[in-house]
């Protein structure tokens, strides 16, 4: 197991990478963007500032730590010696980057593991390994989110922690969904079943960033279904650090079948609503 202080140097260098990859793809997003491809439906597209931010990450990563192996949303997965695989997600939130919301953000982790096969392939139905360090930063705000495995987690220095002490009916909700129509119908389904048990739901538009806001306190729980482990990895590990307990389906750990995140003590009561509601279905 790598140690606190391996741990707090990882951290550094993945903050220094995710401050510096943010300002490269705010200065690109002010110079003017378009849809480069489309991925999984015509609604589910990647811009060329995907694809040059995730390039940059990938240089400076290789740079400083060169035996690591990284597993990015863009680019095919390098597996590396050195037993660390950094989980990268250049632009979570592409679309609101596409429309100017400023609801995007640049997502970095280091883990011990990530299940990448030896010919270079990640399954990113897996979840990620034992993260150790990740950042998750809102390049139009400036806000960084941190962690560090068993060291808590801050944003812009100051200790977050997750809201406790809300019942499931007052608890703000957060969601995302997927790109095609089916998997849309179905988590829409789902809502119809959760919404009049909870305070009210919010639809953000990057997962990292509502990970990081249910550290911080903006809300009070979070699921969603089909997200890949770059989308969760350094958010994730935020969660964890601030408090939340997050797990996945029938009571496991997440994965890309479900990811849920919550305080502990709404957690049992905000998965059994997910249940009812057929999350699971």
């Amino acid at each position: 197991m790598t140690s606190p202080a391996a741990s707090a140097d990882l951290l550094a260098l993945a903050r220094d990478i995710a401050v510096r990859a943010s300002e490269f793809a705010l200065e690109a997003r002010r110079a003017g963007v378009s849809v480069a491809a489309t991925k999984s439906t015509p609604t589910d597209v990647v811009t060329a500032v995907d694809r040059d931010t995730e390039t940059l990450i990938r240089s400076m990563i290789l740079e400083a730590r060169p035996d690591d192996g990284i597993v990015g949303e863009e680019d095919a997965t390098r597996i590396g010696t050195s037993g660390l695989d950094w989980i990268v997600d250049p632009i979570d939130g592409t679309v609101n980057f596409l429309y100017g919301i400023p609801s995007w953000s640049v997502s970095i982790a280091v883990a011990e593991h990530t299940g990448a096969d030896a010919s270079g392939r990640a399954d990113s139905a897996e979840p990620a390994g034992v993260a150790l360090a990740g950042v998750v930063v809102n390049p139009v705000t400036g806000e960084l989110f941190e962690a560090s495995r068993g060291g808590g987690a801050r944003s812009m220095g100051q200790p977050l922690a997750v809201n406790t002490g809300v019942p499931l009916g007052q608890a703000l909700v957060a969601t995302g969904f997927g790109y095609a129509a089916e998997v849309r119908r179905a988590q829409a389904d789902v809502l119809t079943g959760v919404l009049p048990e909870v305070r009210d739901i919010r639809r953000m538009g990057s997962a990292a960033l509502d990970l990081a806001g249910l550290a911080a306190g903006r809300i009070d729980a979070f699921y969603e279904r089909g997200l890949n482990v770059w989308d969760h990895a350094a958010g994730g590990l935020i969660a964890r650090e601030a408090g939340a307990r997050v797990g996945g389906p029938r009571g496991g750990r997440e994965d890309a079948e479900l990811l849920i995140a919550a305080a502990p003590d709404l957690y049992d009561a905000f998965a059994d609503l997910l249940r009812r509601s057929g999350v699971d279905a």
